[in-house]
């Protein structure tokens, strides 16, 4: 399984964290011995936005647009999960987490390192990062992870959005005060360089070579010129990035380590946390048709041996039925599933539609009307508290 997967990755990609480690210490290096270099780069902004980086930003992402079927952007929409899972975790978890761990850490862990005056405007540039959800590096980690690069569109513009309407109150509840400018020029730039003009341009590159070459050529000739396009993108905006900050971090080794900490334990909580959700099994008769997916099967199964909450609802009782996980197990699901619970060896849970149970890690509800519960189980089962 592990040598299918790196027969599709080329050696660039395969050994990315060096290049990226390279590239963060070459930044650094030119920042400290070349400073002319980010001085001369640093004339090129508008709306405290670097024209040389958007224009690596846009060349990351216009490979991936490329490989949209624009068509079906409405249909991803209807996909509402992903949607959800992205709107809670970004907007209300990502930014009250960010403050309480960066609180705790600056002000409390190292407030023998950090002066008090300087901690708090760590504080503050961690509630700014905390409360802006990432948008244009969202679709390089897509393409470079292989996901659904409609699906990610419409994430991106959705959080876009929101932008517009919540971070505001979130970023003066978090520092306590009421007058946080929000650069609209900065925001309505960005939103154009890296999200309007690469769609734009991809559209019509995209149609205006399949009418005039085809799809074959399209698939097979025309996207494989941008293989490494996006990457070599990547690469030579961290070069830029850290050649502008070479001097601050030079001068500041050990608060930069101290910084890193609280925002590397907050990310991989919250990756975890919208990981774990996304894996969540859905109820509806789709169970019916997954199950017959043998790799779905083996998913619930390496689930279940990590002991890994898992968390399903309604039909999606007969994935675990058919994945063999429910042996000695006490599992709820619609009552027309109780016999499949029963045949599997586990024992059905006839509970109220209201109601959610959990054995160990796995927790189940009979319906949609037990999802206050059944979600709240299951967020106590990836660790957090849950108080209504």
């Amino acid at each position: 399984m592990k040598k299918e997967k790196l027969e599709g990755i080329s050696f660039f990609e395969k050994y990315l964290s060096v290049w990226v480690a390279l590239c963060i210490i070459a930044g650094v290096a030119i920042g400290k011995f070349l400073p002319i270099m980010p001085e001369f780069l640093s004339r090129f902004e508008y709306a405290q936005v670097s024209i040389p980086i958007a224009i690596l930003i846009w060349l990351m992402i216009f490979p991936m647009m490329l490989k949209i079927d624009f068509s079906s952007i409405i249909n991803s929409a209807k996909q509402p999960k992903g949607l959800t899972v992205t709107l809670v975790t970004n907007w209300l978890i990502k930014p009250f987490t960010m403050y309480a761990i960066a609180l705790f850490f600056f002000k409390v862990v190292f407030k023998n390192f950090i002066a008090d005056d300087l901690a708090t405007e760590y504080l503050a540039g961690a509630i700014l990062l905390g409360a802006a959800p990432c948008t244009a590096m969202v679709f390089v980690w897509s393409y470079l992870t292989k996901g659904n690069p409609v699906y990610t569109l419409v994430q991106v513009a959705v959080n876009d959005l929101f932008i517009l309407v919540a971070f505001t109150p979130i970023v003066a509840l978090l520092l306590g005060v009421s007058n946080v400018p929000v650069p609209y020029d900065t925001l309505f730039l960005s939103l154009f360089l890296f999200v309007i003009l690469p769609f734009g341009g991809a559209y019509i590159t995209r149609k205006h070579i399949i009418r005039t070459k085809g799809m074959e050529y399209f698939e097979k000739s025309f996207l494989p010129k941008f293989s490494n396009i996006t990457i070599t993108g990547l690469l030579l905006t961290l070069v830029i990035i850290f050649s502008f900050q070479g001097e601050i971090i030079l001068n500041n080794p050990l608060h930069i380590l101290l910084i890193a900490i609280p925002l590397t334990i907050q990310t991989v909580m919250i990756f975890a946390f919208a990981y774990y959700w996304a894996k969540a099994i859905p109820g509806g008769r789709a169970p019916e048709y997954l199950r017959m997916n043998e790799r779905i099967l083996e998913i619930v199964r390496e689930f279940d041996t990590a002991k890994k909450p898992i968390a399903a609802v309604c039909h999606g009782a007969q994935i675990l039925a058919a994945a063999d996980v429910l042996k000695g197990r006490t599992c709820s699901a619609y009552p027309a599933c109780a016999a499949e619970v029963k045949l599997a060896g586990g024992t059905y849970a006839d509970i109220e539609v209201t109601e959610a149970v959990t054995d160990g890690h796995l927790i189940t509800a009979p319906a949609w009307p037990a999802h206050p519960a059944w979600m709240a189980q299951f967020i106590q089962a990836l660790g957090a508290t849950v108080t209504i």
